[in-house]
């Protein structure tokens, strides 16, 4: 461990204390609680006022940050003596269903209990949608906090508890086109802040490293038809075959993209994830165009540009292959990745606390794709690391709902102690000391 981060015997019985103080029935219960508050993304108001309300019962000053009027966050302040830093302890709030029969059948032919917004409590299991992702984060930052406070550590810093709505990748029209990391953008560009953070996520590692996306649709070109025209008649062009092609080509493009843009951590993945064409309830009439979404995401270093310009490039030779294809395309969503150096205090602290708890030398996080609100407060100025839990997935997840990702719907009360007790010695690391300890002027 860098001796930097090493506790002195005071830090050390604080964070004994504090580790001592973790309360797995209250973590269970706020977990189970959280699920049993609907927040797709754009409608996390209920959410995030009950966590404002939550965090003001343990000792924060807290307060709710009307976004819309449907949607909003939670910020609550664990003040200091003033002089050490501010340490943001961030995660997103919201979940990527709908938790209802509008997610059918995208979801599967049933909504599976992890995909419901309704607690189940087995053993030390909460089942129910976002259970873990985020749910299980935002119970496991507070229960960290909660923790410190009983221990009654003294801090010279403060720590901000920060939970937003619009977390999720993706967005929704309908509520105020909310989403691609809107609700911490607001928050960090409407009074918070911090010198450096953390946020929490799946997956036990430790990340400086925070990967972007860019979505781009690309609309196959053809001509409204009619299902008893022979093929070959003159005037009218499939949309939905030509496209079979297109999709070849741009899954063969991605498939290389990983080993070709490649960063420290990143292998940044892209998947064809939507194809729409035509009405199902005129199937008499193939549609004039036929539309393919696809998700890139992109390392720390690629510009939205950059990417942009290749896949550009990408659709000209396609053109240019199979020139009885017509077609175009656009960018139509895009987050820039980000990083924070390596040696930044607070990613040295995230090491410091892993190996504190594991007891060897942190041998590195394997490569990741999975875009998070990292990117974008990382961009928006405050250094960022990315610590997490075991993936339920990893472990013993029962059968019936091992297959996909789900509703990320399965938390492990018992995973989510020894993260817990790591964000506790980032806390003591950071906020027991003054700024001058940890590299700030």
């Amino acid at each position: 461990m860098n001796n930097t981060h090493a506790f002195d015997p005071q830090q050390q019985a604080w964070f004994e204390a504090a580790c001592k103080h973790i309360d797995t029935e209250r973590l269970r219960r706020l977990n189970a609680d959280l699920v049993n508050i609907h927040s797709p993304t754009g409608a996390e108001q209920e959410a995030s006022e009950f966590m404002t309300a939550h965090m003001e019962s343990i000792g924060l000053k807290a307060r709710y940050q009307a976004v819309n009027d449907a949607s909003g966050n939670a910020i609550g302040e664990l003040c200091g003596d003033g002089t050490g830093p501010n340490l943001l302890l961030y995660a997103p709030i919201d979940t990527h269903l709908e938790g209802n029969e509008a997610d059918l059948p995208m979801v599967g032919d049933r909504l599976r209990d992890d995909m419901k917004p309704e607690a189940i409590l087995r053993d030390d299991l909460v089942i129910g949608l976002g259970a873990s992702n985020p749910k299980a984060m935002v119970s496991s930052l507070t229960e960290a906090v909660n923790a410190v406070i009983d221990a009654g550590v003294e801090l010279k810093g403060k720590v901000t508890l920060a939970f937003a709505g619009g977390g999720m990748p993706l967005y929704v029209p309908e509520r105020n086109n909310y989403g691609l990391s809107s609700g911490v953008t607001h928050m960090l560009t409407h009074g918070v802040t911090a010198d450096f953070g953390i946020i929490m996520k799946p997956w036990y590692e430790i990340y400086h490293e925070h990967p972007g996306m860019c979505w781009f649709k690309v609309s196959v070109k053809g001509s409204l038809g009619y299902a008893g025209i022979p093929r070959g008649t003159p005037g009218f062009r499939s949309s939905i075959i030509p496209a079979t092609t297109v999709i070849n080509e741009i899954e063969h493009w991605l498939a290389e993209f990983p080993t070709r843009h490649s960063s420290d951590q990143i292998a940044p993945e892209g998947w064809i994830a939507s194809v729409r064409s035509g009405w199902p309830e005129r199937p008499a009439f193939p549609a004039a165009t036929t539309e393919i979404f696809i998700d890139v995401r992109t390392n720390p270093n690629q510009t939205m540009a950059g990417i942009r310009h290749e896949f550009d490039q990408l659709m000209a030779e396609i053109l240019r292959r199979h020139p009885d294809i017509e077609a175009d395309w656009d960018m139509y969503g895009s987050c820039p990745g980000s990083a924070t150096a390596p040696d930044h205090w607070i990613v040295q602290s995230a090491h410091a606390a892993w190996e504190h708890q594991e007891g060897k030398p942190y041998p590195g996080a394997p490569m990741l794709s999975g875009q998070t609100d990292a990117a974008m407060i990382n961009k928006l100025g405050i250094p960022l690391v990315r610590v997490g839990y075991p993936w339920i997935g990893d472990a013993s997840v029962p059968e019936e709902f091992a297959d996909g990702l789900g509703g990320m719907g399965v938390s492990n009360i018992q995973d989510l102690v020894k993260p817990i007790e790591n964000i506790i010695y980032s806390i003591i690391d950071c906020c027991s000391r003054a700024r001058q300890d940890v590299g700030l002027e």
